[in-house]
């Protein structure tokens, strides 16, 4: 498996058919490393639960490291350089803070953002359509994307005439 297949598993398993019907090349331990301000452990037990689904099973073919800060942000430039130095085939954080302690740490290792707000306007990524770099994954309340969603309202119901939003 390629390692844009991986990342793609690990944004949201949108290639998790592709995954599940290729073959586990032999011998190979993939390496994820979750950088966050606090630790999610519901999340990340659902997240080791869709792993194991595509054949990933922590301790054979997958290891995860993980650093929290534990709501000191002021910790994840830190965190960031000791995941760096483990040599992690993807990086995993959330929000701006650790998102830019990743985008610091390294250039090389593939960033996936699991959630930012405003991934452009906080420096995390040069554009939507081209991130540039070694980063890339989700973001929302995106202000360009607005007048697009609206778009796809209307088109989906034409006879629509108000919409509110919140």
């Amino acid at each position: 498996m390629d390692r844009r297949a991986f990342i793609g598993a690990l944004t949201g398993g949108l290639l998790a058919a592709p995954l599940a019907a290729e073959a586990q090349p032999a011998g190979k331990v993939y390496r994820i490393a979750f950088l966050g301000s606090t630790g999610y452990a519901s999340q990340m037990e659902a997240f080791r639960a869709g792993l194991r689904d595509l054949g990933y099973v922590q301790g054979q073919n997958l290891l995860i490291e993980f650093r929290w800060a534990q709501g000191n942000d002021q910790r994840l430039p830190q965190l960031a350089a000791e995941l760096v130095q483990w040599k992690p085939d993807v990086l995993v954080t959330h929000g701006p803070s650790g998102a830019l302690a990743a985008k610091r740490a390294t250039d090389t290792i593939p960033i996936v953002l699991g959630a930012i707000g405003e991934a452009v306007a906080v420096g995390a990524v040069e554009g939507l359509a081209r991130p540039g770099g070694n980063v890339t994954g989700l973001s929302f309340f995106v202000s360009e994307l607005s007048a697009k969603r609206l778009e796809v309202l209307k088109e989906a119901l034409p006879r629509l005439s108000r919409v509110g939003v919140l």
